[in-house]
């Protein structure tokens, strides 16, 4: 390989931007900081869903048609393989020094495989542990085997294995990655969208926003709840929901039942909307079931909550609680109805009175400092950069 010519990565992920989600935030942050760093850029992905803005940037794209769900989302097996296979071709003939991989597990064990076959590392950027929120889920125990060992021989046939967090990391290990292949480099969102200053949704009473994936093993049901619960103070709180997931039906059909006018699905939104939404919420709700295998995570909305100033109603325990609590992010409270029910009612009480003033500006500023996705994205870029060699060998 010359010196004289950037490095070529190529990036290979089911969604890239215009789509929206954490996914395709990260790894723009992380093209980025390749881009800035003199590399040479491609990303293979897929077409976006009708309607997406226009995206043109300085990098080359290169898109496919891949079938999506009836929610327009690349999800589910089937779909995953309308990206997999052809990926698989594709990066057969691409011109790269060093490939990067995103989740899912399917994704890097293509990656893997193409790598393998024209002699050049890969990277798997673990934004979490993918088999961990299957088994949280109604996943037969098979799939999970065969998803799990899909998931162990990526990981272990990366060159490099980027973390989000030490959390995160650990589980890598488990599978046996040895330590001085992974390299923790945060996360983050991006100050400049999610940020106290901007347009602040209106709205006739004060609301709770939920933005992001509607997971199974999230349970974000258990705010729908404790809303009536929360009402019986506060009669016009309400709860907007952005974004879209598995369990949204069964949402949809709780919200009518129990609390008939008091949840609103927005569907899924720009992030510039989201960000005007959840700077005018009385709080941000985040959760996790516990003992499902996923306590570990620390989900990005709660990041982009705090970045806004608003405060994070996080139900919960583990990594996420933990990042709420100690850092003064909001409320973690245990995940059962009157606890969380007591951490919403506690908020509106704070900003009735006018003592959540001050956190605000606090909290927005933790952010700046300690969860900038730009940062994350920088530190990303130089790990990829770092694992390309001259004689770089593939691991065992």
């Amino acid at each position: 390989m010359s010196d004289k010519r950037p490095l070529r990565v190529t990036v290979a992920s089911r969604l890239f931007t215009p789509e929206v989600g954490a996914a395709s935030f990260r790894l723009q942050a992380l093209v980025d900081g390749l881009a800035a760093n003199g590399a040479e850029v491609s990303i293979v992905t897929t077409r976006p869903p009708k309607g997406s803005p226009h995206f043109n940037p300085p990098y080359r794209l290169s898109r496919w048609p891949v079938l999506r769900d009836a929610g327009g989302n690349v999800r589910g097996y089937v779909q995953y393989m309308s990206f997999d296979i052809p990926a698989f071709f594709r990066l057969l003939f691409a011109k790269a020094d060093i490939v990067v991989s995103e989740p899912p597990p399917t994704t890097g064990v293509v990656v893997a495989l193409s790598s393998a076959l024209r002699r050049r590392p890969f990277v798997y950027y673990a934004a979490d542990i993918w088999t961990e929120a299957l088994s949280a889920t109604n996943v037969p125990g098979p799939v999970i085997r065969v998803m799990r060992a899909a998931e162990g021989f990526a990981l272990r046939r990366a060159a490099k294995v980027i973390a989000i967090s030490e959390a995160v990391a650990e589980k890598v290990r488990e599978f046996g990655v040895p330590a001085e292949r992974v390299a923790v480099v945060g996360n983050g969102i991006d100050t400049s969208v999610f940020g106290p200053s901007g347009h602040t949704a209106v709205s006739e009473g004060p609301y709770f926003v939920y933005t992001g994936t509607m997971s199974e093993w999230q349970g974000a049901d258990i705010f729908i709840r404790a809303l009536p619960i929360v009402r019986a103070k506060h009669p016009s709180a309400s709860i907007r929901f952005f974004g879209q997931g598995a369990d949204e039906p069964h949402l949809r059909e709780l919200a009518a039942r129990i609390v008939p006018g008091g949840v609103h699905f927005g569907g899924v939104v720009p992030p510039a909307d989201a960000a005007h939404w959840i700077r005018g919420a009385s709080a941000a709700l985040v959760s996790i079931k516990p003992d499902q295998g996923y306590d570990f995570a620390k989900p990005t909305k709660i990041y982009a909550a705090a970045g806004c100033g608003t405060p994070v109603v996080f139900a919960g325990t583990g990594e996420g609680a933990a990042l709420v609590a100690d850092n003064r992010l909001g409320e973690a409270s245990r995940y059962d109805v009157d606890s969380v029910a007591g951490a919403m009612s506690r908020i509106l009480a704070a900003q009735e009175s006018g003592e959540d003033d001050g956190g605000r500006l606090a909290r927005a500023d933790w952010v700046q400092q300690n969860a900038s996705l730009a940062t994350s994205g920088q530190l990303a870029a130089q790990e990829v950069l770092a694992a390309v060699r001259p004689t770089n060998k593939l691991p065992a």
